[in-house]
């Protein structure tokens, strides 16, 4: 019998086999080599390593950094296990003398990891920075910037990073490794020259990974400030360019109970030139928020919650906002939009807004105080209300004017240094249309205002009845015209100060409670009666025209005339609005002449106040012209 082959895996197995054994014990030498090594440095660390060489290396690590003079008062501790690390107390970070000795900060306690073998060699190398208490102040400048003077490391980087192709470039020269840096329960003071206010942010935890100056930054920043605490996420793989003031690729979130903002795309923090990116901004209480920053508007409180989401890229003079979706208190919007800057240095909002439905009334409130920001209590320039031009397009399926209900409606907003135009170009409303046209007059807004609202074909019987008004009043379908004034600012005027015309012309309907055969039996039997007393049935018409003209909270009747198939009421007189009463002179007469004799002429008074008013007939003398007998 032959003998069986092995397989080739196996003749292949052979040779590894037999230098496997001998690898592992090459390879366990050298770990139990590099573990002694390991053991040995950290055990004579304390005999080999100069406490003092570390801590001025830390000091000049940190003079370096800023520019400034790094001052440590507190004795260093050393420590080697795990990890080599030194800990310094009580770090003070100033000018040099002679250069303003401004002081940039103090350091509670400052800790770091550092390289054994450098530190044996005689050389201080430090990462995995951790700042306890760090209580720093910093200015910024007319340009929006941080003000990283005195030419340290970091400042000589941001000065002389550079940007091609959309990549940050940095000269190997400035370049340096930092590692992270986390701050714990820390304070920060920011000087703002442009505003003259100073930022107070306090328990400021931080975490920062940022290997190298010339490499992608992260870093996590949490504050509290005018009792409101703050996160803030940013991310830039040219942080660099970022703090000179320059646009690079960029993502930031700031969240906190009051509002949350993100942005991502190429953006800068001193300047909108250059913006492109997608952006977001929620706030769920905007009248809270107001409070927060120190700023109070009356009358915000119809403007609760805010928000939009939206690409936005810098356009001319300003920024353009493309495929927006805006939420304003419970309506939901798509448009565009833009903010520009004109030569007078005025802003402007400008777009247009398609709504599902919509509230009208924060829209109008937020036009009377756009118009009253230059009132009583308001900054002496007006504040940024009085600078903000506006001219607004929209358009919603559904719109509620408390207490009335649109459809299809077609709107638009304009205001500027010398107008304000709220206009409701079409809109169906109650069966019909309506058309309103509201505007301020005079440059400073002061001069008052003018209110036109025209409705054709509406149902105002159905209105009146949803809106459960009570008294007799005309059930009727038809056609509206008010045109008012006053010489008052409109976000003050109230009805006594309003003065103007109104006109209804309506088709066949009724007045429900107004019964004219009971008017003539009444009237017959006693000299006054409550109008409660008639109100059994309803008077028919077919046609309905009133002419009133408003002054004084008084409106004045003129005309009104109440077409029945039988008979014709007639009123005319003056209805005190603000106090529901009524002095009108009335008539119920036959509307064909033909039929006079079985329905004379009833005049009568009406008192008393609205809606159960006083009707007291006024006797026909009758008087015959001379020589009949």
């Amino acid at each position: 019998m032959g003998t069986s082959r092995q397989p080739k895996w196996r003749r292949k197995m052979i040779p590894v086999s037999r230098w496997l054994p001998g690898f592992a014990r090459v390879a366990t030498g050298l770990l139990l080599v590099a573990a002694i090594v390991f053991v040995a440095l950290r055990v004579a660390a304390p005999y080999l390593v100069s406490s003092g060489l570390v801590r001025s290396g830390i000091e000049d690590v940190v003079s370096k950094w800023t520019g400034y003079q790094a001052e440590i008062k507190g004795t260093p501790v050393l420590e080697f296990w795990p990890t080599p690390r030194i800990r310094l107390n009580e770090i003070t970070i100033r000018q040099p003398e002679g250069s303003g000795n401004k002081l940039l900060g103090t350091i509670e306690s400052l800790s770091a990891d550092f390289s054994l073998i450098d530190a044996i060699r005689g050389r201080a190398s430090f990462h995995e920075f951790h700042l306890l208490r760090p209580n720093l102040s910093l200015t910024r400048d007319q340009q929006g910037l941080i003000d990283w003077t005195y030419a340290g490391q970091l400042a000589k980087a941001i000065d002389g990073a550079r940007q091609e192709g959309g990549t940050e470039i940095l000269d190997q020269r400035l370049d340096a490794t930092i590692g992270a840096i986390t701050v714990e329960d820390g304070t920060l003071n920011v000087a703002d020259l442009a505003s003259g206010k100073t930022y107070h942010f306090e328990g400021v935890t931080a975490d920062i990974t940022w290997p190298r100056l010339s490499s992608q930054m992260t870093a996590v920043l949490i504050a509290r400030t005018s009792g409101e605490d703050l996160k803030l996420d940013f991310s830039s793989n040219s942080p660099l360019l970022i703090f000179g003031g320059k646009v690079a690729q960029i993502k930031t979130a700031l969240t906190s109970r009051l509002i949350t903002a993100e942005f991502t795309g190429i953006g800068g923090i001193s300047s909108l030139a250059g913006l492109s990116g997608n952006t977001a901004v929620n706030i769920p209480d905007l009248p809270a928020l107001l409070a927060w920053s120190g700023k109070s508007i009356p009358g915000i409180e119809t403007l609760r919650s805010f928000s939009i989401e939206s690409d936005v890229f810098s356009a001319a003079n300003g920024l353009r906002f493309n495929e927006v979706a805006l939420g304003l208190n419970d309506a939901n919007a798509t448009g565009v939009m833009d903010i520009s800057v004109g030569t007078n240095a005025r802003a402007k909002l400008g777009g247009t807004l398609a709504f599902d439905h919509m509230n009208l009334k924060p829209f109008f409130d937020a036009f009377a105080l756009r118009l009253a920001a230059g009132e009583a209590g308001a900054p002496e320039d007006g504040g940024p209300l009085q600078k903000l031009d506006v001219d607004l397009r929209l358009s919603a399926k559904g719109m509620q004017l408390p207490p009335f209900q649109l459809s299809d409606v077609g709107a638009s907003i304009i205001v500027s240094s010398n107008e304000a135009k709220f206009d409701i170009g079409d809109s169906q409303f109650e069966g019909g249309e309506m058309t309103a046209h509201l505007e301020a007059m005079r440059g400073d807004f002061d001069g008052g205002g003018k209110l036109q609202v025209l409705i054709r074909g509406a149902d105002f019987a159905g209105l009146t009845e949803r809106l459960q008004l009570k008294g007799p009043l005309p059930l009727a379908s038809g056609s509206l015209d008010i045109s008012l004034k006053t010489s008052k600012p409109i976000w003050t005027a109230g009805a006594a100060d309003v003065s103007g015309q109104l006109t209804f012309h309506g088709n066949a309907g009724s007045i429900a409670g107004l019964d004219a055969e009971a008017i003539r039996s009444q009237a017959a039997l006693q000299k006054f009666f409550p109008l409660s007393a008639v109100s059994g049935r309803a008077f028919d018409f077919n046609r309905i025209d009133i002419s009133a003209t408003l002054a004084d909270g008084s409106a004045e009747l003129r005309g009104v005339s109440v077409q029945g198939a039988d008979e014709t009421l007639t009123l005319s007189g003056i209805i005190p609005y603000e106090s529901n009463g009524l002095a009108l002179s009335g008539s119920l007469q036959a509307t064909d002449a033909a039929k006079t004799a079985e329905l004379p002429p009833l005049p009568f008074f009406v008192g008393g106040s609205w809606p159960n008013p006083v009707i007291s007939p006024v006797p026909v003398i009758d008087q015959q012209a001379p020589g009949v007998q």
